[in-house]
């Protein structure tokens, strides 16, 4: 360090003392402030914390390594991120009208969800109908699919698949393709839920084959999407399913990392190239009201990612280092109380989310906590995106909390958490290992108690929950609920659909997959050949469980 830099720090340290003194005499008993990842926040940073010095180390510039400010040059200032809405309710029809509704509201892409029937792995004569629909949509064919998808240019608009192993919706999504006459390579999007460890450790709804039978699905998946759909992300990492099972942000991100590198480590072993399939490897958050320690857990994320990708995982071009990411605000911190206060909820849970770096987004319904969302909270949360971006101007500028003393020193500090967590898991063997061995269980469990008794306790305040309760009576909000007319005649129709189909037919394609589980084939090629020739959901669910095993999550105490 020159004298002249000495002296200045010398000066700089006796100003921030000088503070400290009149700090202390102001403020007397001081409250301590730890974020919700166990990072003790400071009142003031300065130059001391963080220095300009670091600057190539730690920023660099946007659309180069370390990948801090983004993985794009242009970023938001180039090209914002995809809206895309996250929907599903009722059915096909139910579902078609509301996408056409935000689609021409200013949503850019669909999301597609299914009915928590769809979840459980069964169709829907198998369900009581009055469950059907109520927070997801009734997709069993490639009939249904193509219902729900009428009017939508799928080979123009970027799909999500809310899909968990072994992806009935993506074949049937294929088979739609095919009877438009559209080629595979036109068809652009996500395998939302490909992320099977997410499921096993934190989604038990969802978790359809035994852990080494989605092991072997997914890594199928993959390989087929390269051969054939090119354009399709296979993988999606999702974060989100931690950190709504308690994981703080630093573990969902630790978490999240050690999942992608076994699932690259997996395609590696495979034979697939990584330059090629680290590129179509994409991440799932949730975004909570956490504010500067989201931004942080993203922009820390991406820089740790990038490292991975080229000196662990052996990757040489860059695309394969980028740390792509859909962000949906957290549902999670949003309330029954007060509901309205939501929409300011979500306000600030997207604005962490776009100055973390996010490339596409789903912002929640006020009434999220209640419900399916309603037709007018799905319009203000589309709107909300909107606000932010043609109002708020927050696209002018790339990274713009670059070179804050706080948020560059909270970002070196999540980048710690965040590494110690993945020592955690690569210590136990991998991400898969250690699921298993309820190792990731049993951290959500911890978190997550610890974060509710701070609720409890006050430490933690929720406005209308824990403070600022209203005596007032406040309004109802309205609620969505599927027309229970509409959903059984819905089943009525799926149960003559498979009456009048050529069983012979059928017989033969869901032997075809079972031959395929238990030998050498690609188990997701025939799962597609299957939805095209008319197997159903759950016919097809049914005989991978048969002969993969069925998913049996471990429970942790």
């Amino acid at each position: 360090m020159s004298d002249e830099r000495a002296a200045a720090t010398d000066d700089l340290s006796r100003t921030v003392a000088s503070w400290q003194t009149q700090y202390a005499k102001e403020i007397g008993q001081d409250r301590t402030v730890i974020n919700r990842s166990g990072i003790e926040i400071r009142p003031l940073y300065t130059p001391l914390d963080w220095s300009e010095s670091r600057y190539d180390e730690d920023l660099g510039v946007p659309g180069a390594a370390p990948f801090t400010r983004g993985i794009y040059s242009t970023m938001h200032r180039g090209r914002t991120w995809t809206q895309r809405q996250l929907i599903g309710l009722g059915t096909p029809e139910d579902y078609n009208a509301r996408v056409t509704m935000l689609l021409q509201q200013g949503a850019s892409a669909i999301s597609l969800l299914p009915c928590n029937s769809g979840f459980r792995g069964i169709d829907c004569d198998e369900s009581p109908v009055a469950l059907l629909g109520t927070c997801g949509t009734v997709i069993n064919t490639t009939d249904h699919m193509d219902t729900a998808l009428k009017g939508v240019e799928i080979d123009r608009i970027s799909t999500a698949m809310n899909d968990p192993t072994p992806f009935t919706l993506f074949a049937f999504l294929l088979g739609v393709a095919k009877r438009r006459g559209i080629p595979f390579d036109k068809i652009t999007g996500t395998a939302n839920q490909s992320d099977y460890i997410s499921h096993y450790v934190a989604n038990h709804m969802f978790y359809r084959l035994s852990q080494p039978g989605a092991r072997r699905v997914f890594v199928d998946h993959v390989k087929f999407c390269r051969a054939h759909v090119p354009n399709w992300n296979p993988v999606s990492v999702v974060g989100q399913h931690m950190q709504q099972a308690g994981a703080t942000p630093a573990e969902t991100m630790g978490l999240t990392l050690s999942t992608a590198i076994q699932y690259a480590e997996d395609c590696i072993d495979a034979g697939m190239d990584p330059d090629h399939v680290l590129r179509r490897f994409t991440y799932f958050f949730d975004i909570s009201i956490s504010f500067f320690e989201e931004v942080a857990k993203f922009r820390a994320g991406r820089r740790i990612w990038a490292r991975i990708a080229r000196d662990r995982l052996g990757a040489k071009d860059p695309r394969a280092w980028r740390f792509k990411f859909h962000g949906q605000t957290s549902g999670v911190d949003l309330t029954q109380q007060q509901p309205l206060n939501n929409i300011a909820r979500v306000t600030a849970q997207a604005i962490a989310g776009i100055f973390g770096g996010l490339q596409s987004m789903h912002t929640d319904g006020f009434d999220e906590a209640l419900a399916c969302p309603t037709e007018e909270s799905a319009r203000i949360a589309v709107a909300t995106q909107n606000i932010l971006r043609e109002e708020a101007h927050l696209c002018d500028v790339i990274d713009p909390l670059a070179g804050s003393y706080y948020v560059e020193t909270l970002t070196n500090e999540m980048e710690e958490k965040i590494l110690d967590v993945m020592q955690i898991i690569e210590d136990a063997g991998g991400m898969y290992a250690a699921a298993d061995q309820g190792i990731v269980q049993r951290m959500l469990g911890r978190s997550a108690l610890e974060y509710q008794n701070r609720i409890e306790s006050g430490a933690e305040k929720i406005v209308g929950v824990n403070c600022y309760q209203s005596e007032v009576e406040e309004r109802e909000v309205p609620t969505y609920r599927p027309d229970r007319a509409a959903m059984e005649a819905q089943v009525a129709a799926f149960r003559a659909f498979k009456a009048g189909r050529d069983q012979a037919r059928i017989r033969a394609v869901i032997d075809d997959l079972a031959r395929a589980a238990n030998g050498s084939q690609n188990v997701y090629e025939r799962v597609v050949e299957a939805a095209d020739a008319g197997a159903t959901h759950g016919e097809i669910i049914a005989c991978l469980r048969r002969e993969l095993g069925f998913g049996h999550p471990q429970m942790v105490a």
